[in-house]
Formats: structure tokens, C-alpha cells, sequence
């Protein structure tokens, strides 16, 4: 015998799949933390995100635009200057990180894998 699944909890469950796909994505909730503080260039992403290439950089952002999370402002000046911010989708997503950053206080810091990550 099946087991029915109630449409309600589906709907919640792919909720959760959508929003996973924006915040699960590898940078996406540094990048979002760090544009939480206002508009942020290229660079200064770049050099607060240890560790990612600028290509992947450059990827996640296009992303996060397409999603309409981050809105890219391009100037023409020389050299050209491109900042990026938070829309309000991108804005919304602050109590997942402000979430996110409670658990990794309260149970990650002091844990061994914490340790083995530093």
C-alpha cells in the first residue's frame, strides 16, 4: 500500500528544494552575508571570499542575478566600475543566513570539524 503524501507537504517540501538551490550553492551564502552590508565591487567580493577564482566568482553572481538575488550596476567610466547589491528576493534571504550563523556559533566553532577546516 502507498503511502499519500499530502499536497500541502509537497508543496512546502519544493519550497524548501528552491530555496536550498540559491542558498545551497557552493559561496552563495558568503556572497549574500558579505552583500548584506551594502553595495560591494568585484574586487572587494573577491578579496573577502578567500580561495574562489574570480571565474567562479563572476559565475555565482550571474547566477544570483539571473535568480534575482543580486543587481549588477555597471558604470561607464574608465576604468569601468561594476558594483553589485542585494535586491529585496536577496534581502529576504537574510534570516536563512542570520540563521545559518546562529547554528555555527552555537554547534560548529568548538566542534573537531570546525578545527579540521581552519
Amino acid at each position: 500500500m502507498a503511502i499519500q503524501i499530502p499536497a500541502a507537504t509537497d508543496e512546502k517540501r519544493h519550497a524548501v528544494a528552491l530555496s536550498a538551490d540559491i542558498v545551497g550553492a557552493k559561496w552563495t551564502a558568503l556572497l549574500i552575508y558579505d552583500l548584506a552590508s551594502g553595495t560591494r565591487r568585484f574586487r572587494e567580493l573577491e578579496h573577502s571570499l578567500a580561495g574562489i577564482s574570480s571565474r567562479t566568482l563572476a559565475e555565482r553572481l550571474r547566477a544570483l542575478e539571473r535568480e534575482g538575488v543580486v543587481r549588477r550596476h555597471s558604470y561607464p567610466e574608465s576604468p569601468p566600475r561594476v558594483e553589485y547589491e542585494l535586491t529585496a528576493k536577496g534581502r529576504d534571504l537574510l534570516p536563512i543566513i542570520d540563521a545559518m550563523t546562529e547554528f555555527g556559533q552555537a554547534w560548529m566553532i568548538s566542534s573537531p570539524l570546525a578545527s579540521a577546516i581552519d
